[in-house]
This record gives structure tokens, sequence and C-alpha cells, in this order.
């Protein structure tokens, strides 16, 4: 059985989204850089949208 991956809907990636220079929404940010879960759900998009994801973020590839 599958896990869901709740990335898309994270509370935590909702508010630095509203508010990147925020106390959560920094945690967050520095937080993405070593969680395996973002990890495996950003490993499991197309190519596009990993893309998209690194732009949006700021991330390395």
């Amino acid at each position: 059985m599958e896990k869901e991956m709740r990335c898309p809907n994270c509370p935590m990636r909702a508010k630095y989204d509203r508010k990147p220079q925020s106390l959560i929404g920094r945690f967050w940010h520095w937080h993405i850089n070593f969680c395996p879960g973002w990890k495996a759900y950003y490993t499991s998009l197309p190519e596009e949208e990993q893309k998209a994801l690194r732009e949006k973020y700021s991330l390395k590839k």
C-alpha cells in the first residue's frame, strides 16, 4: 500500500507561499533540503513540475 504524500498540501509550505520571510516559511525552506518525504515527493514528479518547483522555491537540482 502506497502512502499518500502530504507535501502538496503541507501547512508549512502554504505559509511559505504566503509569506516566505516568516519564521515558519524560512524553516520550511531550510527543512526541505534534507526531508526524505519532500525528496520522495519531488523525485516522483515529472521533470516539468520539478523544474517549476526549482524555479518557484529557488532549489538546487
